[in-house]
């Protein structure tokens, strides 16, 4: 693991008001000078949809001077649009080499990245399993309509180094955008199976069925950081220190991701 993303909290240097019972250092405003409002654009991988819609609900109530704009993408494509000069006060990634290229690019601001999450793999199959899928070996059976995440987003390099190391070549029909793509033509019925994140299938309930796969399978794992052009850093700090606390972490936990 990279040395800049150490498994912290970030310090609070700002006292606010707590998010929900409790309120421990972990769920207070985060560091950084000035006012915690303004509008908050937070560039997330997509596997994050759910969770930080439900944790910016909290947010906001919170810190009532505060808008969350979620920007939901791959996190190789928000990297790039970080890159070319996209507003953003937050970037979550699903990968840490993604934000080590954007720490190196300077566009991460003095403090570290936090990670605040970790995701398992798992071949979702449509309900009822109609393709008959029990594991890896299954995918490369040329009968069936196989997808996987493209190459360069997280969901598809770890999914790609899981096959390698099960000795499996999948009969790839279909390469998608991130892993929402992906679950969404399987629950469509337009695929017989795809290698997602766990967190994908919680968060399609019945819509879909997981088959899982051998321990020791490659995990994702997510950093947060604030933003170096952040126009609301106060603000920013605070929402990194909220995702990473005590109260968000049953949140991401019944979203299907694991904890640091």
């Amino acid at each position: 693991m990279p040395a800049r993303l150490a498994v912290a909290v970030v310090a609070l240097a700002l006292a606010t008001v707590p998010v929900g019972c409790g309120g421990g250092p972990g769920e207070r405003a985060g560091a950084g000078s000035g006012p915690v409002g303004g509008e908050l654009r937070v560039a997330a991988a997509a596997s994050l949809t759910e969770p930080f819609t439900a944790l910016g609900r909290r947010f906001e109530r919170a810190h009532p001077d505060v808008h969350l704009r979620f920007d939901f993408g791959p996190s190789s494509g928000l990297a790039q649009s970080l890159e070319e000069g996209a507003p953003a006060d937050v970037f979550a990634s699903a990968d840490e080499r993604i934000m080590d290229r954007v720490v190196d690019s300077g566009l991460v601001d003095r403090d570290e990245p936090v990670i605040f999450a970790r995701n398992r793999l798992a071949i979702a199959v449509p309900v009822g399993n109609p393709g008959s899928v029990r594991g890896l070996d299954d995918l490369a059976r040329p009968e069936l309509l196989v997808g996987l995440c493209a190459a360069d987003v997280p969901c598809g390099r770890l999914a790609r180094a899981l096959l390698r190391r099960a000795g499996v070549t999948p009969a790839v029909d279909t390469e998608e955008l991130d892993a929402k793509a992906l679950l969404s033509r399987i629950t469509a019925g337009e695929l017989d199976a795809g290698i997602v994140y766990h967190s994908d299938v919680v968060a399609a309930g019945d819509r879909v069925t997981a088959v899982a796969v051998p321990r020791g399978a490659p995990v994702a794992t997510y950093p947060v950081a604030v933003l170096a052009g952040s126009a609301h850093p106060a603000a920013a700090a605070a929402f990194v220190t909220f995702v990473s606390s005590s109260t968000a972490r049953p949140v991401l936990r019944r979203a299907g991701f694991l904890l640091p």
